[in-house]
């Protein structure tokens, strides 16, 4: 971070100094968070919205086509569709279109701005959503075929009665907690009931039950059930299914929402430390100088197994994951196995040798 700033007027000041940095980078450099720096425009240019999801998710319906945008610090993950098949959920909600498939935990959702940009060749809108950190959980961009009369009655809908420009007082930094140490007193629990899956939805709960960070499983798995695999894999997973017209899914996470793309992958692009997927409708960005750790992974379901190759930052935090695409009740495809079991292995992690 270069400075902090503390006013909105400075931030205002300093967004037309540099009008063509991103905004997350702009707020880093000034020091505070994404939405802070949102904020300092409201009343101009920025207007602040609800994040009720009772009102949003249904209301997006009507706008038609538009743009999909969720990201964390290592990967960006874009998809163009309509938001249909909404599915409201007390600790998460669904969304199960076609094209926009996502999965959205609104306890995450805390600050929301309708957004216009003066492009130079035009004004872009958008909707941003926030979490308690500041932190962009969701965006929502307009698109040349979206019905803009659905979408200025939806803002006009979701809009707060306090548009007053400042810089969120109650965001707090985000706390990255340690990953905890290797403990191989549940290993025995864990591989039982890593056996006895059904469905992988279940991996969670026995991570919650042994109270066990997700890397931390893989390592006491076994090979049968988790393998690490090579940095460059994720790379060569892409250019393989891209060759072969290998339906995948792909998924991105952040502490508010998942999102998902259900197909095949065509224009794999590489750019500096960025593996790109550049398809009309489907955008992934993924910062392969951020990756840690990537794995394999297997789990138990009712026909079998599924596979996985999960990825990993510095932290522990998970940028990623891919999956076969397979019918409900159907058996994983043979060529999403071989695959995976073709991608470059590392030797075995000695204990605990990730986590020093």
């Amino acid at each position: 971070m270069d400075t902090t700033v503390t006013d909105f007027e400075q931030l205002r000041r300093m967004r037309a100094d540099n009008p063509k940095m991103r905004e997350r980078d702009l707020a880093q450099r000034c020091g505070v968070s994404e939405a802070e720096l949102v904020a300092a425009f409201c009343g101009q240019s920025a207007k602040r919205i609800s994040t009720d999801f009772s009102v949003l998710f249904p209301g997006l319906e009507a706008l038609g086509e538009v743009l999909a945008l969720t990201r964390n610090d290592s990967a960006v993950h874009e998809k163009v569709g309509v938001y249909d098949r909404y599915i409201k959920g007390r600790n998460a909600s669904l969304m199960l279109g076609a094209d926009i498939d996502m999965r959205m935990f609104p306890s995450a959702w805390v600050h929301g701005f309708a957004v216009e940009k003066d492009t130079g060749s035009g004004v872009k809108k958008s909707m941003q959503f926030f979490d308690g950190h500041g932190e962009a959980v969701h965006k929502i961009h307009a698109r040349e075929a979206t019905n803009m009369e659905a979408w200025d009655e939806l803002v006009a809908r979701l809009a707060l009665e306090d548009q007053t420009p400042g810089l969120l007082a109650e965001v707090v930094p985000f706390d990255q907690p340690a990953r905890p140490a290797l403990n191989r007193s549940a290993q025995a629990e864990l591989r039982e009931r890593w056996q006895a899956m059904t469905d992988p939805h279940q991996f969670v709960g026995i991570l919650k039950d042994l109270d066990l960070h997700r890397l931390n499983a893989f390592h006491l798995a076994g090979d049968s059930y988790a393998w690490t695999l090579d940095g460059s894999a994720v790379t060569a997973l892409l250019h393989h299914a891209a060759n072969d017209g290998l339906p995948i899914m792909c998924f991105v996470f952040n502490r508010g929402c998942i999102q998902i793309h259900s197909g095949p992958v065509a224009n794999i692009v590489a750019k500096g430390p960025w593996i790109n997927v550049m398809d009309e409708g489907f955008h992934m960005h993924l910062r392969t100088d951020r990756i840690a750790e990537v794995w394999g992974v297997r789990k138990p379901v009712a026909e079998g197994h599924v596979t996985s190759v999960e990825v990993f930052d510095r932290d522990g935090d998970q940028i990623m994951q891919f999956f076969g695409v397979r019918g409900e009740g159907k058996r994983e495809r043979d060529d999403w196995r071989d695959l995976v079991e073709k991608l470059p292995r590392l030797q075995a992690l000695a204990a605990g040798e990730a986590l020093a």
